[in-house]
């Protein structure tokens, strides 16, 4: 996914001999992107294409288009051509050892590693014990913030939190390559939910049940309504805290905000704040399951939640990220989550009415 679109990973460097060239191709690209013109998007994909045979950026780009228009299986195949994009994936987390093929390795070490995003970390761990099924020792490569929360996951022998020293290992595999690696459609999505846990290491288990007992007896909703300030794509993802001013007239909620990074907020009555607790994932795992639902913008809260298995409402732009797919309510990674997208760019106020009327009643 672009840095400059979706959940954000696009830093591709130059490709070919031409720079002004990609510049330009990717100018074009991320306007049809965020105007969710998709066949613009295609013929742009398509005359870079001509120009530029070969390229691994346009495959991509290709990748990306067949997955959120639900071909998964050209789509997945297509996306592995990020690891022949220079600059795609960042040096230290490329290793000298063969790429597994998906085939089995008893007896043999595998290291599974982080690539992009928190939310991808958290969507696609789950493919750990089917990895585990096929062979022998199975380490896990993630962000530091997640090395207690992974301690709940089956199917992985160590946990290494990234820049710690690597135990010797024979094979590895991006936890992005593993869709590909093992073929998966609609259908084939593993689908045991959850598949993250509590751990026992919770820093600030104490302030945050302290906040939550104030709510006892109410229906507990956690809340989000902007991601990552510095994400290039802030500005449409995110929602501004006055649109969701309806959402104070449902009766006997009690609103509890995940959000961090932001002093502006919503004016929902009795909004009690989390974030001062929210350290680590663990601590944000320990709280989500106090919720009876959560409603959050499209950011690592919405796969932490739909991880633990909890209701999850998420408000989507009118151009998703290609794992929400088009022109539907539900998601085969997370059952419990329902999706709630912009009739139109910038359209958040209908999605609000929405939300509000289906939760009234």
């Amino acid at each position: 996914m672009g840095r400059s679109r979706g959940a954000g990973h696009r830093n591709h460097g130059a490709i070919g001999p031409d720079p002004a060239a990609l510049k330009a191709h990717q100018k074009v690209i991320q306007t049809s992107y965020d105007g969710a013109r998709w066949e613009d998007y295609l013929a742009e994909v398509r005359r870079f294409e001509i120009k530029h045979p070969g390229s691994p950026f346009a495959e991509y780009e290709r990748g990306y288009l067949n997955l959120l228009q639900g071909n998964w299986r050209d789509g997945w195949r297509q996306f592995e051509a990020r690891l022949r994009t220079p600059g795609f994936v960042p040096a230290g987390k490329r290793f000298p050892q063969p790429r597994w093929t998906g085939t089995p390795f008893p007896g043999k070490t595998l290291l599974l590693t982080f690539e992009q995003g928190f939310g991808d970390t958290l969507m696609l761990v789950r493919y750990a014990p089917l990895v585990k099924a096929l062979g022998g020792r199975v380490l896990l490569l993630v962000q530091p913030q997640f090395a207690y929360l992974m301690t709940t996951l089956k199917g992985v022998d160590q946990i290494i939190p990234y820049g710690h020293d690597l135990p010797p290992f024979d094979l590895q595999a991006s936890l992005f390559s593993l869709p590909a690696l093992f073929g998966t459609e609609e259908a084939t999505v593993p689908g045991e939910i959850p598949y993250l846990g509590i751990p026992r290491s919770v820093p600030n288990r104490e302030g945050i049940a302290e906040r939550l007992a104030v709510s006892e007896g109410r229906t507990r909703v956690g809340l989000v309504w902007g991601g990552n300030p510095a994400h290039p794509r802030d500005a449409q993802r995110s929602i501004p805290p006055a649109l969701l001013a309806p959402l104070g007239e449902l009766p006997e909620v009690a609103w509890h905000s995940f959000q961090l990074g932001r002093e502006d907020r919503p004016d929902l009555p009795g909004l009690v704040s989390l974030a001062p607790c929210l350290k680590t994932f663990s601590d944000t795992a320990y709280a989500l399951s106090g919720m009876d639902l959560v409603i959050t913008v499209d950011t690592a809260l919405a796969h932490l939640a739909g991880a633990l298995g909890i209701p999850t409402l998420l408000l989507v732009t009118h151009a998703p990220d290609f794992r929400w797919m088009l022109d539907r309510e539900d998601s085969p990674w997370y059952p419990t989550l329902r999706i709630y997208r912009q009739p139109a760019v910038g359209d958040w106020a209908s999605v609000i009415h929405q939300l509000r009327s289906d939760l009234g009643g």
